[in-house]
């Protein structure tokens, strides 16, 4: 198996399991990744997803051993970017908060692939690397849309084009990802997140990624539409009621996760 996924209560941990080749993703990975999202959205019980990598790395991006190339012959990466995008688009629709734990090196599609997720911690010694350029490509499962975004267009640029490796204190500093914690602490911080996310109010989170993601396109009146209309959305959840009785009980709330 490529992906171990362990169960939890309210949340599931899904972790890259192609320690040897620091794993980076081919073909059967893809095919098992997007089946245990896709698991973990069908379980009513599950409302979080912690993702991370076995062994010393995180995901050092596609295993080149896939898509070795000939001479004389002209590659079609065509079916491999379809792949990612299908993986990104997934990820990125989850109706659940995803917690990535970068423990270790995440370099190309494996570095966007973290990008993707909603809340990203990484270990202090790990690192982000763009490395298309060393090979003659571009960035792809995102990393043209997510790097600009979260880094800005200077460092955006110079990330892709000089394929350096970005540590992870200065990735957070940047604000590429929410928080570098000791390497030791990493497990620990990250399971404690992912299990208050999966505590959560879960249609409330899903409904804010739908925000934020539509505003990078919307103008501010489109914008303010869409609030309007999933804040009504959010308020007829029996979340909500739960949220405001909490509050004024002063108690901890118990939210379900329930349309």
């Amino acid at each position: 198996m490529t992906i171990l996924v362990e169960t939890r209560p309210n949340y599931r941990v899904i972790t890259l399991n192609r320690p040897d080749r620091l794993n980076s993703l081919n073909t059967q990975m893809h095919e098992e990744l997007m089946w245990e999202l896709d698991a973990a959205e069908t379980d009513e019980e599950c409302r979080a997803i912690l993702l991370t990598g076995a062994g010393r790395g995180f995901c050092a991006g596609q295993d080149l051993q896939d898509v070795q190339v000939t001479d004389g012959e002209v590659p079609d990466l065509r079916a491999v970017l379809e792949r990612y995008n299908a993986l990104v688009r997934r990820l990125r629709g989850l109706r659940m908060p995803v917690v990535c734990a970068v423990n270790g090196v995440a370099a190309g599609a494996g570095a966007n692939l973290a990008f993707a997720c909603d809340i990203v911690l990484a270990a202090q010694s790990a690192n982000f690397i763009q490395a298309f350029s060393r090979i003659g490509l571009i960035p792809d499962c995102g990393g043209t849309w997510f790097l600009p975004r979260l880094a800005g267009s200077a460092r955006a640029r110079a990330l892709a084009i000089l394929a350096e490796p970005l540590p992870a204190e200065r990735a957070a500093e940047w604000g590429l990802i929410w928080r570098a914690v000791e390497d030791d602490k990493l497990g620990e911080e990250a399971l404690s997140l992912v299990a208050r996310l999966a505590e959560g109010a879960t249609v409330g989170y899903a409904l804010i990624k739908q925000a934020l993601d539509a505003s990078e396109a919307n103008s501010l009146d489109a914008q303010l539409d869409l609030e309007r209309d999933l804040q009504q959305e959010a308020a007829e959840t029996p979340d909500y009621a739960e949220g405001v009785r909490a509050f004024v009980e002063k108690r901890a709330p118990k939210f379900t996760g329930r349309r």
